[in-house]
């Protein structure tokens, strides 16, 4: 096989073998007793992330901010907000995950900023400020309206729109009022966005994931959203501008850029990494929001290999911190949730792509129930953000080795038997599971290079070969709670040996894949011998 070869595992970039384990600082250890995670505590913990296994970790926003929308709102883009520690604190969490072959990508925020920053409150002083127009600004319409029909999409905020009293005009926020839109059709805050990039990349990040990517282009007119066209987001130019961010991006050895395009046509997802010239990664909303059905499944995963040109890698994630986790959102009772947990780790894994897992997916967290006096997310995402529980309350006390504080959430009610510290003991936990399953995906070719193809079987079992040369695998995922037969109809060989179940109890090594019986929310890596 040619090393140019894509398939050829030399000559695969980095972030296309990996498992990339999302951390979102606020919720992943604490390392002062404050009841806030920070850098330090990540640093703390950066052996158990390799010891896991996988390739990178993304640092949710760690920036300057006031914390409206808990660091999706900067001040300052280059520098580390006190809550999280300072840049000698990045620099030694960066170089320590470096240390155990540990990529960093970090979190951007081009879209908006806070109200806090200097550019914003610039801009606003007055209507002749040199930077007036580095946000969106506009009159009001004849007789008093808004601007426009859009809306934030915050549903609790409303218009996306807010009067500034002093000049008569209107700002544009997509999200918070606190997070005013830039306006990226002015060239000098393009410049500026890309200053900040060049920043962290000098600093040696290994990449960036993209916040509202899709918001970085809209109708420079402003028309009203339509039922057929939204004119708020995912306009023409959003491509042109990500050429010229990848070129600068590309003069950095082996970077890497993630978007987040939550759009829900597949055709438009594939856009903005089909030609191999904008994003390396676009994160795939259409395959979050899913109902839990094998075929259904099935179809999207086949929409988009039919969608994708040869330059365009596939992205799988089903937990991230701003959706409810798998253990929560697939099921009706924890014991569903947690069998239901190992199997959607399976299918991010095992499939042709990068992989993405969010903090606590490994552990199988279910949401945490937070009270109504607990609530601080404007948006009701506090329950998929409850801290991690490193150690059984019972013998770390209440924050149970999160922090030695008082925890800024909740944390999940499960949390003794949950608590990593506890998994790590057992070998039959969600926890060994997924150390298994990256340790698969690593020491197979054909799960990080080989083809993907689907494969009839019964109804509910989405069941799909990946092939490299002379390895041959067979994923099998049951979506029922119900034991089913594989029924496989497309003749691979009648040896094959298990290679692994997320059900520890199935014991049987070698067996025909043709009489294989899925047990309920069971899923299988098999590999064929004959």
């Amino acid at each position: 096989m040619s090393s140019n070869d894509p398939r050829d595992r030399r000559a695969q970039p980095w972030w296309q073998r990996a498992v990339i384990y999302q951390i979102y600082p606020r919720s992943f250890a604490d390392s002062n007793g404050d009841g806030v995670g920070d850098l330090a505590g990540i640093t703390a913990h950066l052996d158990y992330i390799a010891w896991l296994g996988v390739d990178a970790i993304w640092l949710s926003p760690f920036f300057r901010s006031p914390m409206a929308d808990f660091g999706y709102d900067v001040s300052d883009y280059t520098d580390v907000d006190p809550l999280f520690g300072s840049l000698a604190d990045f620099d030694q969490l960066l170089e320590a995950a470096h240390a155990r072959g540990i990529k960093v990508i970090i979190d951007w925020v081009p879209n908006h900023t806070s109200d806090r920053h200097p550019w914003f409150a610039q801009s606003r002083a007055e209507r002749t400020n040199a930077r007036r127009d580095w946000y969106v600004w506009r009159d009001p319409r004849p007789g008093g309206g808004l601007p426009n029909n859009w809306q934030s999409s915050f549903q609790a905020v409303g218009p996306a729109w807010t009067l500034d009293a002093p000049s008569g005009q209107y700002y544009l926020h997509s999200f918070m009022a606190e997070q005013p839109e830039l306006n990226w059709e002015n060239p000098e805050v393009e410049a500026a966005m890309q200053d900040v990039v060049r920043f962290w990349l000098d600093r040696g990040v290994d990449g960036f994931r993209i916040d509202v990517v899709y918001k970085l282009a809209k109708d420079p007119a402003l028309g009203d959203n339509e039922l057929a066209r939204r004119h708020d987001q995912d306009w023409p130019t959003i491509h042109d501008r990500l050429r010229r961010l990848r070129a600068l991006v590309d003069t950095y050895e082996d970077r890497v850029l993630v978007g987040e395009v939550y759009l829900y046509d597949l055709e438009r997802v594939v856009a903005y990494i089909n030609s191999g010239d904008q994003l390396h990664l676009a994160h795939n909303f259409v395959f979050v929001h899913l109902p839990w059905e094998a075929q259904t499944v099935r179809g999207s995963v086949e929409q988009f290999q039919q969608l994708a040109t040869a330059a365009a890698w596939p992205t799988w994630f089903l937990e991230n911190h701003d959706h409810p986790r798998v253990a929560s959102r697939y099921a009706d009772s924890p014991e569903q949730g947690r069998r239901r947990a190992r199997v959607a780790a399976m299918l991010v894994c095992a499939m042709r792509g990068t992989a993405f897992v969010f903090q606590g997916q490994e552990l199988g967290l279910p949401d945490a129930d937070v009270p109504g006096e607990r609530v601080v997310d404007v948006d009701g995402r506090d329950p998929e953000r409850a801290p991690i529980p490193w150690q059984p309350p019972s013998a770390a006390g209440p924050g149970a080795g999160f922090t030695t504080g008082a925890p800024w959430l909740p944390l999940v009610a499960d949390a003794e038997t949950l608590a990593a510290e506890v998994q790590q003991e057992d070998e039959a936990s969600t926890l060994a599971f997924v150390r298994r399953l990256i340790a698969l995906r690593a020491s197979a070719p054909a799960l990080t290079a080989g083809t993907q193809r689907s494969l009839d079987a019964a109804p509910d079992i989405f069941c799909f070969s990946r092939e490299l040369e002379d390895q041959r695998l067979l994923v099998a995922l049951n979506f029922s709670s119900n034991p089913v037969p594989l029924r496989l109809e497309a003749e691979l060989g009648s040896h094959a040996v298990l290679e692994l179940s997320t059900h520890a109890t199935r014991t049987q090594l070698e067996l025909d894949p043709r009489e294989l019986v899925l047990e309920g929310d069971e899923g299988v890596i098999l590999r064929y011998t004959g």
